[in-house]
């Protein structure tokens, strides 16, 4: 899956001329935790987050009620959001694994998706969630079954090619697969499969029977 496949396309913008405040209502009527600042044609200036609207407490603490209604009053997006120098950007082209490793590296919330500097979408943490709950087929009922299988097999047709033969001599159809190394187990791969229109009884009963193989969790997904 690639990101222009599970971005928001068409976020909600602001320019960075405009009243911070304005920023916040726009936030909050839209259910958003950022906001891309943007120039003419859309090209991407900023971001605004929940962070570059919260004040600080030395700022706070300084100033009464009346002196922190004028100074929220006069500032303006460009006064509060994040420079474009600071902000992290994925293409719409990459992939939603490339994007979640650039959020996780840097510990942010989302991305801007540009196409020549232009904002086009933006990926948030929870676009990526739903991305790789469609690609392991949670939104269809079945039975979720995680093979364990070594990296390397002693036979000449690979742990893989065995697993998927013996779900298609069922004729069973597959609705979301992902594979990740074994947690605590070197040189083994987890595989995890989401089969519909089948019990988990029926799973079991083929794939314990996979050569090299053993099946660490299944159960049914509702």
């Amino acid at each position: 899956m690639l990101v222009k496949d599970c971005m928001t396309r068409h976020p909600a913008m602001i320019s960075p001329q405009a009243p911070a405040a304005e920023a916040q209502e726009i936030m909050s009527e839209n259910k958003v935790r950022h906001l891309p600042v943007v120039g003419n044609g859309k090209k991407l200036v900023g971001l605004i987050t929940r962070e570059c609207l919260a004040m600080k407490p030395d700022t706070l603490g300084s100033l009464n009620v009346w002196e922190i209604s004028r100074y929220l009053s006069n500032l303006t997006v460009k006064d509060v959001m994040l420079k474009l120098s600071e902000v992290h950007t994925i293409e719409a082209n990459r992939t939603v694994e490339r994007a979640a490793r650039t959020l996780a590296d840097y510990k942010i919330g989302c991305l801007p998706v540009l196409e020549n500097g232009f904002v086009v979408g933006i990926l948030s943490e929870v676009d990526l969630l739903r991305s790789y709950q469609e690609m392991l087929g949670l939104p269809t009922e079945g039975v979720r079954v995680t093979m364990r299988m070594p990296e390397k097999s002693k036979k000449k047709e690979t742990g893989f090619a065995r697993l998927i033969t013996a779900v298609s001599d069922q004729d069973w159809g597959i609705m979301g697969i992902g594979s990740y190394p074994a947690p605590r187990r070197p040189g083994f791969w987890d595989v995890v499969l989401k089969i519909p229109n089948v019990t988990s009884a029926e799973v079991q009963e083929v794939l314990i029977q996979v050569e090299e193989q053993e099946i660490v969790d299944i159960r049914d997904v509702v």
